[in-house]
């Protein structure tokens, strides 16, 4: 019969995290088991040293295997929807997600991102076991994701500001010869065909001390969202007909069904040796493969007669990422400590296509009259990063623990923008010209080199049986070379190609690897920074029962490079004057002010975060309720803007904000066969220091840039005030099994597109989701009948441009107001068989 999932100790030990956690590999549950055993702990290495959650004294959640198969969680977003203090800022495979701790986002919240070298906005650092990277991770296969919150800079090598997200993969087993294959099948409500993600995973001993662990994982998810206004041919077909006019629609315009589909092949090879009692040695490579065919993204805001899940772009927008990271993570038992080696080798690479129409004709370089235009983006990136990470763990018995560590990051990035105008080089110029440049219109490469070291530690002592302090340092210094764009030989100032206004021979169209290898150009922008960051903890056990705690950490993020460089002050025809094509695309009067506005680069931003909390349980243990509340100074935060001419976007520093919140989980074992779990976040994050030029708008009618001031008490993008989730199992033992039965609610109130609502942002407003799920399972396999979104709710996660901005005069209608939205309703079965 199938362990029960609602026993009255795994209940206890889920409440910490508000999620079931099976225990680390050598405590693992039998067979598909849905919790661990009645008298198993949650353990968890988040601390380094394997602990019960309620026994570490900051904020901690850990989803285990057994939670991610209960509710059916794919990746990272879904996931986090049921952790306190975090928020992702969900936009479909296409676009990149940004990962918002405590309100810790000062940047509109709009749709883009993603590619190679993605960060998620930089406050969090994702682990893949032991190795730093930012991938969003199918959840396959896995151990457990253990999310902490606040800065963990003092125990982890890649500095964080917000936290640590950690991937734990299940390892490669010496006795246990194992196979399992799972299958996922569903249909959106808004969407044709049926959906599926199949995988499975073989665990072989090869002897005693060696075993191989694989798993191969293919989603193949049909989309939801139409694109319905694509052009028939750029260029040569009105990208806006006469949209009362069915048939005038349909002689120029496509109807591309279901774009945003996606498809993702994830692998993982990993080889295990123990030659030793002493020594445990694991390789391990991950792959994995992600094509989506457009945006999750809905034009129902916008000036163009789009519906709830239809796109409003004029061209669709693959994209493909390609992911691949070597691991070699090595531990030795030195009795007085513990020695792990964590090397990783990663590689990314990225191609995709956008509609760049919008951005042309804001402009206002007369491409809106050429009656028929249309603009589009192919971008390539590569990412390629090395990181080691050497760590010294006590295991003295004693009231003395320490921890000390080294950590290596280097990172190299090339990217390269190609932006085509089908037709209007003929149209503007004459025939022919289109043909001879190939309609490429403008080109850009942008290159840097980032190298990070540090070194950290903590040191704990124990005053008596009950009272524990620690003091942690972290001691770092990052250089980051940048070259954003290659220079002409005839003007080194000019940093950009306008092809139809010449190129330097042989520079304009080069591919990725030519342009990673090419080193005519050096790297000229440089940034240099080192600093000491340190942290402070008490706990103190009231009883068995309750423990309470305090903590000061200090965590920072590196700057960067703006991808813009000088334009002459004065427009020279010809290949000399590239950059006075466009006057005014040079910086404004602030530009290397750092006191004032950096255009150039923005630089690292720091927070200090204080938190107090206590992690207690009631009714003889039936009931955990856990308690934080926190406070976060944040000073010089980086947050989007644009240059002073040409509106281009820039990253600033401004001058302070300030975040404070409470955050309330808990677990309920109401019964021996029923259970609830929920968590409850309250976030206020706000400027505290006011920042001229913060929020850019434009100046109808027209294109012309126009900023607002940010003020003090401006409340920040990203982030929900208020933010819950509940989930409730039911399971009762029936035929040679269980069967069993839950329910989901998650509820997010309104969230901020810009900093104070101001420049025309829109207020996304607040949205709920339920699932419920039942099935029937038994010792070696479970099958789920589901409903996501059962009550079809159209929530909406991101907003790209104004309604403002969509109103602005041209020759073509801006499209560029629209916002990304979650999948309608859907149903779906899910089977897992285990041998």
């Amino acid at each position: 019969m199938l362990p029960s999932i609602t026993r009255r100790r795994s209940a206890l030990c889920a409440s910490a995290s508000l999620v079931g956690l099976l225990a680390s590999g050598s405590l693992a549950a039998p067979a598909l088991a849905q919790s661990a055993s009645a008298d198993d702990e949650i353990i968890v290495t988040a601390t380094r040293r394997a602990e019960s959650i309620q026994d570490i004294p900051f904020n901690i959640a850990a989803v285990g295997a057994a939670q991610i198969e209960e509710q059916g969680f794919g990746d990272i977003a879904q996931l986090i929807e049921f952790v306190p203090g975090i928020n992702i800022v969900d936009q479909g495979g296409r676009d990149g997600n940004r990962i918002v701790v405590r309100g810790l986002n000062a940047d509109p919240i709009s749709g883009g991102g993603g590619g190679a070298g993605s960060d998620g906005g930089g406050t969090v650092s994702p682990y893949i076991g032991e190795i730093p990277l930012f991938v969003d991770l199918r959840l396959n296969d896995l151990e457990r994701v253990e999310v902490l919150l606040g800065p963990q800079g003092t125990l982890y090598g890649a500095g964080t500001m917000g936290g640590a997200i950690r991937y734990i993969p299940k390892r490669p087993q010496f006795d246990d010869y194992s196979v399992e294959a799972r299958a996922d099948a569903y249909s959106y409500k808004e969407g044709d065909g049926i959906s599926t993600d199949i995988g499975f995973t073989v665990n072989v001993p090869l002897g005693e001390r060696l075993a191989l662990r694989g798993n191969v994982d293919v989603l193949d998810d049909k989309g939801f969202i139409d694109y319905p206004f694509v052009s028939r041919l750029p260029g040569f077909f009105n990208p806006d007909p006469d949209f009362t006019n069915q048939a005038d629609v349909d002689a120029n315009l496509l109807r591309v069904e279901d774009a945003n589909y996606e498809k993702v092949q994830t692998y993982r090879l990993g080889l295990r040796a123990q030659p030793t009692d002493w020594l445990d040695v694991n390789l391990t490579y991950y792959g994995q493969v992600a094509k989506n065919g457009g945006r999750t993204t809905s034009g129902l805001r916008g000036p163009v007669p789009a519906g709830e899940y239809e796109a409003p772009l004029r061209v669709v927008e693959p994209a493909k990422l390609d992911t691949e990271l070597w691991a070699v993570e090595v531990t030795a038992d030195l009795g007085f400590a513990e020695l792990t080696s964590a090397t990783g080798i990663s590689e990314e690479n990225f191609y995709g296509q956008r509609d760049q129409t919008d951005l042309l004709i804001s402009l206002e370089y007369s491409y809106e009259t050429f009656p028929t235009f249309t603009g589009f983006t192919l971008e390539e990136e590569k990412s390629e990063r090395i990181n080691q990470e050497l760590r010294l763990v006590s295991q003295n018995e004693g009231p003395l623990d320490w921890i000390v560590g080294y950590f290596y990051n280097q990172a190299n990035n090339v990217g390269i923008s190609s932006e085509f105008t089908p037709g209007f080089g003929d149209f503007a110029f004459g025939p022919g010209t289109s043909a001879q440049l190939n309609d490429l219109e403008y080109y850009a490469v942008g290159r840097s080199e980032l190298v990070e070291q540090a070194v950290f530690g903590e040191i704990g002592y124990q005053l008596t049986d009950r009272w524990d302090v620690t003091g942690g340092i972290r001691v770092y210094n990052y250089t980051l070379d940048t070259a954003d764009a290659f220079p002409d030989p005839v003007n080194p100032q000019t940093t950009v190609f306008f092809p139809y206004f010449g190129c330097p021979s042989g520079q304009c169209g080069l591919s990725l690897e030519a342009a990673d290898r090419d080193s005519t150009y050096p790297l000229g922008l440089n940034q240099e920074f080192s600093g000491e960051l340190f942290k402070l903890n008490t706990s103190y056990e009231v009883s068995d029962a309750a423990t309470l705690y305090a903590t000061f950490s200090q965590g920072y993020r590196i700057g960067a490079s703006n991808g813009l460089a000088p334009c002459p002050d004065v427009f020279v025809p010809g290949p000399q004057g590239q950059c006075g094509l466009t006057p005014g695309q040079q910086f404004g009067p602030n530009a290397g002010d750092i006191a004032q506005i950096n255009e150039r680069e923005f630089f690292p931003d720091t927070v200090d975060n204080f938190e107090i909390g206590a992690k207690t349980q009631w009714l003889d243990g039936d009931l955990t309720l856990n308690v934080v509340a926190y406070f976060i100074d944040w000073k010089d935060p980086q947050v989007a803007s644009a240059s002073v001419n040409a509106n281009l976007p820039i990253t600033v520093n401004a001058g302070a904000a300030e975040s404070k919140g409470l955050e309330v989980l808990g677990s309920w074992a109401v019964t021996d066969r029923f259970n609830l779990r929920g968590n409850y976040s309250y976030v206020d994050s706000e400027l505290s220091e006011a920042v001229p030029s913060l929020v850019r708008t434009i100046t109808p009618p027209g294109f012309g840039t126009a900023f607002e001031d940010g003020q003090v008490g401006d409340r920040l993008p990203g982030s929900p005030k208020h933010q819950f989730s509940v989930f409730g199992d039911y399971e009762q033992p029936f035929w040679n099994g269980d069967w069993f039965a839950n329910a989901a609610l998650t509820y997010q109130s309104s969230v901020l597109s810009r900093t104070g609502g101001r420049g025309s942002s829109l207020t996304l407003p607040s949205y709920a989701r339920v699932n419920v799920a039942t099935g029937y399972g038994e010792d070696n396999w479970r099958l789920t009948v589901y409903v996501d979104n059962l009550f079809d709710d159209y929530s909406e996660t991101s907003v790209t441009g104004t309604s403002l901005s969509s109103q602005a005069p041209s020759g073509l209608t801006v499209r560029s107001f629209r916002t990304n939205v979650l999948p309608p309703r859907s149903v779906g079965a899910r089977l897992r068989i285990t041998y």
